[in-house]
Parts: structure tokens; sequence; C-alpha cells
């Protein structure tokens, strides 16, 4: 039997493709997947093995979905789910996204609703959500985002829509990914200072809570990785118990 390899994609990634599906990009679903598989597969494209390399991949349903069904603007719960799951380092529940749209973040997650069909901005708080749990409660995040986000009821007191703050750490983790500074806590903050002093639209209060959230959502993305890692070597060491002892 092949083992076929799985399609995963980063988050910096993600936040593309949900540029794609809010008709904010050039590129289309089925460009930013090509560009993120091409990036994984330079090798094979250039011995000319793509093809083969490309049938032992994996293509996830919800990808496929995505680049048949154009344009999409909203999408289910569960394909959210599934979408959620293609993103590395991380594993998203259907019962637990389900109690966050309907209890733990109903206030923010009703408006832009079509159906029960969710808009990339609402996409945007679920992936957002799923990051920040790793290190903040519920309280703390709902605090962050009324910070940022103002009133869910409508749009004017909005700094910046959620997709745009997924975006931006999202982007600036893969930068700090390639730093290898030992400084980390330092490197976000100024990339972080750099940017909020662009938003000229702000006071000083509402940059520090942009800044914050940016600084939270990095971070978040960084320890779900070192979280993964752990469970890789526990797992490994589970699994592994007594294996020689039992070979000999």
């Amino acid at each position: 039997m092949i083992k076929m390899e799985t399609f995963t994609l980063t988050r910096k990634e993600i936040s593309g493709l949900l540029r794609c599906l809010q008709g904010h990009s050039e590129k289309t679903p089925l460009q930013v997947l090509q560009q993120a598989w091409a990036s994984r597969h330079q090798q094979d494209l250039e011995a000319g093995t793509s093809f083969a390399a490309f049938v032992s991949t994996a293509l996830p349903s919800i990808f496929t979905k995505l680049i048949k069904t154009q344009p999409v603007h909203h999408l289910s719960l569960h394909d959210i789910v599934a979408l959620g799951n293609q993103i590395e380092y991380t594993t998203f529940s259907i019962t637990s996204v389900q109690n966050w749209v309907k209890r733990d973040f109903k206030e923010m997650l009703v408006k832009n609703k079509k159906g029960r069909k969710y808009c990339v901005n609402q996409i945007a708080l679920l992936f957002m959500i799923e990051d920040f749990k790793t290190n903040l409660d519920f309280e703390s995040i709902r605090g962050l985002f009324r910070a940022v986000f103002g009133d869910f009821r409508t749009d004017e007191d909005d700094l910046l829509e959620p997709v745009d703050i997924y975006a931006i750490y999202a982007n600036m983790a893969e930068e700090i990914e390639t730093d290898k500074t030992q400084h980390m806590e330092q490197v976000i903050r100024n990339k972080a200072d750099r940017f909020v002093h662009s938003l000229v639209h702000l006071n000083e209060e509402q940059k520090e809570a942009v800044r914050n959230m940016i600084m939270i959502g990095v971070i978040s993305i960084q320890t779900a990785f070192y979280q993964h890692l752990a469970k890789q070597y526990i797992n490994a060491t589970l699994f592994l118990q007594h294996l020689h002892k039992d070979k000999g």
C-alpha cells in the first residue's frame, strides 16, 4: 500500500486562502494551494517528478471543495473544522467549535451569518480562538476580542478585521521562525511595534491592544509547535516502551 503524504498548510498560507475566499486577493484558492504544495516539492519540480509526488499526496476534500466551488464566501461549521484541521500543529473538534458558537463566543459570531454558514472574518475568529486558548482562558480571549473588535453587532468600531489580525500574526510568526534568535520576545515586540506605529488612525490605547493581540497570536503559534513536539516525544516514549526489551 502506498503511503500518502499529508498536505497541511501554515497559518500564513491559510490566511492567504481566507483572503481568496473573502475576495481580497488576486489569487484563486487553487493558486494558493499550488504555491503551498510547490514550496514543499522544489526537488520534485526540478527533477520532473512532480506528477508522481502529487499522486502520492492526500488532497483533503475541503481543498477540493474550495477549488471547485467558487466563489465561496461562507462555510459551514463542518467545513471550517475540516479546514482548521489542515493547519499545521492544530487539531479542531466539531464539538468544541459548536460550543464556541453556541455558548462561549455566541455574541461574537452572530453577525454576518448566512443561515448556518459563517463568513471569512468569523472563520478567522474561530482560528484565533484555537490559537489563543493555548495560553488564555475564554474570558480573557473575549476581553481581548472586545478591546480590538469592539461591539460585534456593528463593524463601525473595529480597529482591524479579524482576518487582518490573523494574517498579520501568521506572517510575523513565520518570519520569526527563520530569525533563529534567542531574544524571541524582543523580536516579536519590535515587529509588532513597527506595525502598530503605522496605524496612525488609532490612539495609543488602541495601538497597545492591537500590539498585544498580535504578540499573543505569535506566541500562541510558537507554544502550539512546542506542545506538538512534546506530544510527539511522549507518544514515541509510550509506544516504544519495552519494545527493545521484548525483542531481546
